[in-house]
């Protein structure tokens, strides 16, 4: 392998461990988090390439005789990727399928999905309400054949499942936050201080989850 190539190969790799880190931190925030987050597209793009790249660079060891331990590491590389993008994924569409009437009634869940991603949503829609009228609605009285209301007094979709964001999840502050309002009334707060563990609702620190200056864990 030429020395350019070297070059190359250990640019590529800098720069998926860089951004793996932001896949696992990606990853752990959509599994802590009550309700489905903001796709980051250009992450996974990003990954998908280095995958590829990966790959690529893999078989060009092969041909070259390159020596095993190398090649494991790069293997190990892959496979840690491979995990974390595949997981990732995963649990995008298992929030969809638990939420999908949720979603499909919100402009700004919806905007938090990728394309790929609202096709599915829509899909499971469709899926699930022919499936019901098919198996139980069409058998039931007038006023009780809805599929998000219990029946005609119903005054909100009482029958679609919601993710509970006054769950307590563990995280971890980027940076100081400073003293922090739990509350709308100003009885709880909390002074954040970086690198801190916490142990708080959801609901109060989402805006802080989007923003990237606390992570769940």
């Amino acid at each position: 392998m030429s020395s350019w190539e070297d070059e190359d190969s250990a640019a590529a790799s800098a720069a998926a461990t860089t951004d793996v880190e932001l896949l696992k931190r990606a990853w752990r925030n959509e599994k802590a988090a009550p309700e489905i987050l903001h796709f980051d597209s250009a992450l996974v793009s990003r990954a998908r390439e280095q995958i590829q790249l990966l790959e690529e660079t893999l078989d060009d060891f092969t041909d070259n005789g390159v020596d095993d331990l190398v090649v494991s590491l790069y293997q190990m590389d892959l496979d840690r990727t491979l995990f974390l993008l595949r997981s990732y994924l995963r649990l995008r569409l298992q929030k969809i399928e638990k939420y999908m009437f949720h979603i499909a009634n919100s402009e700004d869940l919806l905007s938090r999905l990728s394309q790929q991603e609202q096709r599915f949503a829509k899909s499971c829609k469709e899926i699930m309400e022919k499936h019901l009228e098919q198996s139980v609605l069409s058998k039931l009285p007038y006023g009780y054949d809805s599929v998000t209301r219990q029946s005609l007094s119903s005054t909100e979709d009482d029958m679609v499942p919601e993710p509970q964001l006054d769950t307590f999840v563990f995280c971890k502050t980027k940076s100081d936050v400073g003293a922090f309002q739990l509350d709308d009334v100003g009885e709880e707060v909390v002074d954040l201080v970086a690198d801190d563990l916490y142990v708080l609702r959801y609901k109060s620190i989402k805006g802080l989850v989007e923003a990237g200056r606390i992570d769940l864990i």
